[in-house]
């Protein structure tokens, strides 16, 4: 007699994530860089020790929420308060192959709206420290660039 398992491979990827005592942990800087473009940097503008000069530094903890640091984002840029302001995030890493640097969208928020990946943390994410985060704002009177996964064809 066979036995089956009955864990899915998405139940096993979802480890719980632990509570961060935010009174008692240290938090890490987050060297966040955005664009109003709509646009996400290129990857090569990350490459040989470059960064893009509009970089924010936030000190935040692994539990952040995409929601939580886009309220960041907004105090320093008061153009990006207005409703309907569209925020795409995402991480940029070293490649552990090679010298180049890869990025990895990780989800979006708007300004004045509730979405789906508002409550999306940093760990979930699987964000390290050292990664950067790369925030593309979209003005409201304009629609987000299409991402390649989201094509219509």
């Amino acid at each position: 007699m066979a036995l089956e398992s009955r864990i899915t491979q998405e139940e096993i990827k979802k480890e719980p994530e632990k509570p961060i005592d935010r009174e008692k942990t240290c938090p890490l800087l987050l060297r966040v860089f955005t664009t109003n473009s709509g646009r996400h940097h290129r990857v090569d503008e990350f490459s040989r020790g470059n960064v893009p000069s509009s970089e924010l530094q936030i000190y935040t903890w692994m539990d952040a929420t995409l929601k939580e640091l886009t309220g960041l984002v907004k105090e320093v840029y008061p153009e990006a308060r207005k409703k309907g302001t569209h925020f795409s995030f995402a991480i940029v890493f070293p490649d552990p192959r090679g010298k180049m640097y890869k990025l990895k969208d990780i989800g979006s928020t708007v300004s004045g709206r509730k979405g789906p990946d508002d409550s999306m943390t940093l760990q979930s994410q699987r964000f390290q420290i050292g990664d950067y985060l790369d925030i593309a704002i979209t003005p409201p009177n304009r629609a987000p660039p299409l991402s390649t996964r989201m094509r219509p064809f």
